[in-house]
């Protein structure tokens, strides 16, 4: 057997160990993915697809209202460039009292001729805020779905608790609008998270 042989054998197995192990650790990185994301949304405030089902939950309110606080609470919105929505607050700041409920509106308006789903992504900052603000009514909660050119209003109820720590006095809730094009939702009541493809990417 000739050297050129040997040696080009030699090289076939380097190669094919190294893509063997390109697939081990890309495989091993899908799985991260979802840890690393809930790590990520845990560190900045934002809410994970998870989390978004048990807004609203987290944290129970204090009763009474605290008449002698007052919180300014921002609001702040974004689309994603493959949403071809407006999306907007009508209400950008407002002082309210812990312990009382309060609503705003947001208006959305599909800019193409064809009917697109979409969903916002709430996030609020400090992230020390998140677990004190709560949302009882949120299109949020739900996919939005537009029609061509159809414009919706789109509410909000929130609260912050009367726990919120004193040296915080503003906190913006920011929301962001995905599209989807694809969606599966998983019974939750066996324990299993939805699972919503965002952009055709699980």
């Amino acid at each position: 057997m000739s050297k050129t042989v040997t040696e080009n054998r030699s090289k076939n197995r380097r190669t094919t160990l190294l893509l063997s192990g390109v697939v081990v650790l890309m495989f091993g990185f899908g799985f991260a993915m979802v840890p690393l994301y809930n790590l990520f949304c845990q560190i900045t405030g934002t809410q994970s697809l998870s989390q978004r089902s048990e807004i609203g939950r987290v944290v129970a309110l204090s009763d009474g209202i605290d008449k002698s606080r007052w919180v300014t609470v921002k609001f702040d919105t974004t689309v994603h460039p493959n949403l071809p929505w407006a999306f907007n607050a009508l209400t950008h700041k407002m002082r309210v009292h812990p312990g009382e409920t309060y609503e705003v509106n947001f208006t959305a308006q599909n800019r193409s001729n064809e009917t697109v789903t979409g969903q916002a992504i709430p996030s609020v900052a400090p992230w020390q805020a998140t677990p004190y603000f709560s949302k009882m009514d949120c299109f949020c909660f739900n996919k939005q779905t537009l029609s061509g050119t159809e414009k919706a209003d789109m509410p909000l109820r929130f609260m912050v608790s009367t726990d919120l720590p004193k040296d915080i006095h503003s906190l913006t809730l920011s929301y962001s609008f995905m599209r989807l094009k694809e969606a599966e939702t998983i019974d939750e009541k066996q324990g299993i998270s939805k699972r919503i493809a965002v952009n055709g990417v699980e």
